[in-house]
């Protein structure tokens, strides 16, 4: 169909996870028809964020420090620890504005057909961060997906004999969702955890 440079542009943007190839050609041609100055940018942009951004040596988190902005914060609550898949996680749980502790980026999910076991992921940090007493809770966030599920399990089963509180994030029906297109495993949760109302 193309070939040349819009070809390899096409086959890049192609590789980026949630984009399909006509997504990708749509992208190639809108920097194909972009003014020089605005794909300059996006290109520094990229090429910035890979040399700046890393990982935070504490949580996981992505910085440009050594140690995250969360985690540098005097004002957060350090007898909480948030345990998240991947720093985007973060991001989400932030927006909420309705947690002050620290947090804990896995680096993934549990799932053995991708060949991701826990061994593979940031738990003996998680571990090492728990060691000095100072938690009193963990709250796993993790997706409410298979992975998600079987993370959580294993990181409950793992930390209930050090005597911390271990909370999973609630799920069920989200707000102005109908019934009849709930599937039966989200709205068997919402019955688990459903709450007495007062009148």
């Amino acid at each position: 169909m193309f070939d040349g440079a819009i070809a390899d542009l096409v086959s890049e943007l192609g590789r980026l996870p949630g984009v399909g190839p006509k997504s990708a050609q749509r992208i190639a041609f809108h920097i194909l028809q972009a003014e020089p100055d605005d794909v300059r940018r996006l290109a520094d942009a990229m090429i910035t964020v890979k040399e700046k951004v890393r990982f935070c040596i504490e949580c996981g988190n992505v910085s440009e420090e050594e140690r995250c902005r969360v985690c540098t914060d005097d004002r957060r609550d350090r007898s909480m620890i948030c345990v998240v898949e991947e720093p985007k996680d973060v991001v989400a749980v932030e927006k909420t504005r309705e947690y002050r502790g620290l947090y804990h980026v896995l680096g993934g999910a549990i799932s053995p057909i991708d060949g991701v076991g826990p061994d593979d992921l940031r738990i003996r940090e998680l571990m090492t961060r728990l060691a000095d007493g100072r938690v009193a809770e963990v709250v796993i966030a993790t997706d409410p997906n298979l992975e998600g599920e079987a993370t959580a399990t294993y990181l409950a089963r793992f930390l209930s004999p050090l005597g911390i509180t271990v909370s999973r994030l609630a799920s069920g029906l989200p707000v102005g969702g109908d019934l009849e297109y709930a599937d039966e495993v989200t709205l068997g949760r919402a019955f688990a955890g459903r709450r007495n109302v007062e009148g």
